[in-house]
């Protein structure tokens, strides 16, 4: 088994076990996986091809969904046009 496999294997029991921990530990555990799942997805692009970058990057995404639809969400609000309220015009003034 090539360790960068046996390495992807244990960031997911982690993630699993991140999950089961009280919810205030969630987000901080949240961040400690992503910085840590980077650099590891990039060693097994590296060792194991591109293809099976991509499938571990899809795995990665599904155990992080929501710091990922957070992000999602920021980046929305940000590219949004800001709507400028104008006056209404009242009849009979």
């Amino acid at each position: 088994m090539p360790v960068a496999l046996l390495l992807v294997c244990l960031w997911g029991a982690a993630a699993c076990a991140a999950g089961l921990a009280p919810r205030r530990y969630h987000w901080p555990f949240a961040w400690v996986l992503i910085a840590t799942g980077i650099p590891l997805l990039g060693f097994v692009t590296l060792s194991m091809g591109p293809a099976m970058g991509v499938i571990g990057l899809v795995a990665g995404a599904t155990l992080l969904r929501w710091p990922i639809l957070r992000a999602g969400q920021r980046l929305a609000g940000l590219l949004a046009p800001q709507e400028i309220e104008q006056p209404r015009e009242h009849p009979g003034e």
